[in-house]
C-alpha cells in the first residue's frame, strides 16, 4: 500500500535521467510497474555531470523520431531560426537546470537532419542538446543508427574485495525504497557479518541543521532519514529490524501523523530504544552532516533514484529480490563465505515493483 503524500517542493540532488524535457514544463515524479505517485513539480538544479546524466535513457527514443519523423515542426506551427532557437534553449537551461549563482553560456547552434544542434558551455564542459525546429521539444542525445554498434556484454561487471561493500541509496518514503530493503534484509540477515551493507539517503542538505535538509517527499522524510540515522548510529544491531518495522507497519500510514507517531513509537518500544535518545540525536548537527556526505556520496556515484544498489563501486542491475541480491554480493567476494550456498527466496512478496522516485 503507497501512502498518500503531499510533498513540497523540493530540491534534490543532481538531475535524473528522462528522454525528454518540453521547453515550456517538466514534472517527474514516481514512476514505475506496480503503481505510481505523482508528487508536485519541484525544481531541477544541474550539476556539471547531470546533462551527460540525462543522455542514458533518451537514446533509443531520438533514435526513433530522427528515423521515422525527421522531427519536423508539427502541422500548425513554425520553424524558429537556428539562433532564436538556442537562445530559448539556453533560456531555459538557465532557468531550470543549472545550479542556484552559475549560468550556462550558447556555444553555438547548427542545423543537422531537420533537427538543431545546441551546444552549450557549462562549468567548462561544452554539451550538445539538440531541439525540434519550431523549439518546444529538448533532446539530450541521438545516436545515429547507421554507425556500428558494439554488443554489449550479457554480464555485469564485478570488482571482488575480500569484504565487500554493499550501499542502498533510497529515500525513506519512496515506495520502491521501502520495498527494496524488505527485499534486502534476509541478504543481510544472510551476510551481515561478511559484508558492510550501508543504507544511503538521497537528500539535498544545503547548511548544518534539520531546517537545511531538503527531500523529494517533504519534511516528514527528512525527519525519518534522520531518525533513521540515529538509530543505526545508537542501535546498530537492531537497524536492520527497525527498517523492516518502519517500511512493514509504519510506511502503509506514513499519511496520517497521528498513526505514523504512534506506530514509531511503538516500534521503537518493540525493538527496546529509547525514544527520547533517538529524538534528542535526530535534533542534531552531527546527524545533518551524515546526510550530507551522503549525499556527496550519492553525486559521486550517480546514485540519484531511489533505489540505488551499489555493490564494491559497481551499480547493481539485476532483477529486485533476495536471491539475486545474494547472488550478485557474493559474486563481488574474492572468497566466498559458506553462506553463499545457501538459496534465498528468487520469487515472492519480498519483491519490489520495477520502478524509482527521483
Amino acid at each position: 500500500m503507497t501512502p498518500d503524500h503531499s510533498p513540497h517542493q523540493e530540491k534534490v540532488p543532481g538531475l535524473p535521467a528522462i528522454a525528454l524535457l518540453a521547453l515550456t514544463a517538466l514534472a517527474p515524479g514516481e514512476t514505475g510497474t506496480g503503481g505510481s505517485a505523482s508528487p508536485p513539480p519541484r525544481a531541477f538544479f544541474l550539476g556539471t555531470k547531470a546533462l551527460a546524466i540525462l543522455a542514458c535513457t533518451v537514446i533509443v527514443l531520438v533514435a526513433f523520431l530522427v528515423a521515422v519523423s525527421g522531427m519536423a515542426p508539427p502541422a500548425g506551427t513554425t520553424a524558429l531560426s537556428s539562433l532564436a532557437c538556442g537562445e530559448k534553449t539556453l533560456q531555459y537551461i538557465n532557468a531550470n537546470l543549472v545550479s542556484p549563482g552559475t549560468t550556462a553560456t550558447l556555444a553555438g547552434v547548427r542545423e543537422n537532419r531537420s533537427v538543431y544542434m545546441v551546444t552549450i558551455s557549462y562549468s567548462s564542459q561544452k554539451t550538445t542538446v539538440y531541439a525540434t525546429k519550431d523549439c518546444n521539444l529538448l533532446f539530450t542525445n541521438a545516436i545515429d543508427m547507421s554507425a556500428p554498434v558494439s554488443p554489449a556484454s550479457s554480464q555485469q561487471e564485478v570488482n571482488k574485495s575480500a569484504r565487500p561493500v554493499v550501499d542502498l541509496y533510497a529515500m525513506s518514503y519512496c515506495p520502491y525504497g521501502t520495498q527494496t530493503e524488505t527485499a534486502m534484509k534476509p541478504v543481510v540477515d544472510l551476510l551481515g557479518t561478511d559484508a558492510d551493507f550501508r543504507v544511503r539517503y538521497i537528500t539535498s542538505v544545503t547548511g548544518t541543521t534539520p531546517a537545511s535538509v531538503q527531500s523529494l517527499h517533504g519534511a516528514a522524510e527528512v525527519q525519518e532519514d534522520l531518525r533513521q540515522v540515529c538509530i543505526n548510529q545508537l542501535y546498530p544491531k537492531q537497524f536492520w529490524n527497525y527498517l523492516q518495522h518502519f517500511d512493514d507497519q509504519c510506511y502503509p500510514v506514513a499519511g496520517n501523523s497521528a498513526a505514523l507517531a504512534a506506530c514509531v513509537r511503538n516500534v521503537t518500544a518493540t525493538l527496546g530504544m529509547d525514544s527520547p535518545s533517538i529524538a534528542a540525536c535526530a535534533a542534531g548537527n552531527e546527524t545533518v552532516s551524515i546526510l550530507a556526505a551522503d549525499e556527496t556520496a550519492a553525486v559521486a556515484a550517480g546514485a540519484y533514484g531511489s533505489p540505488t544498489i551499489i555493490i564494491n563501486g559497481v551499480t547493481y542491475s539485476g532483477a529486485r529480490n533476495p536471491e539475486a541480491y545474494k547472488e550478485a554480493i557474493c559474486n563481488s567476494f574474492t572468497t566466498p563465505p559458506a553462506a553463499c550456498s545457501t538459496a534465498l527466496a528468487s520469487a515472492s512478496n519480498t519483491n519490489p515493483a520495477a520502478g524509482s522516485c527521483s
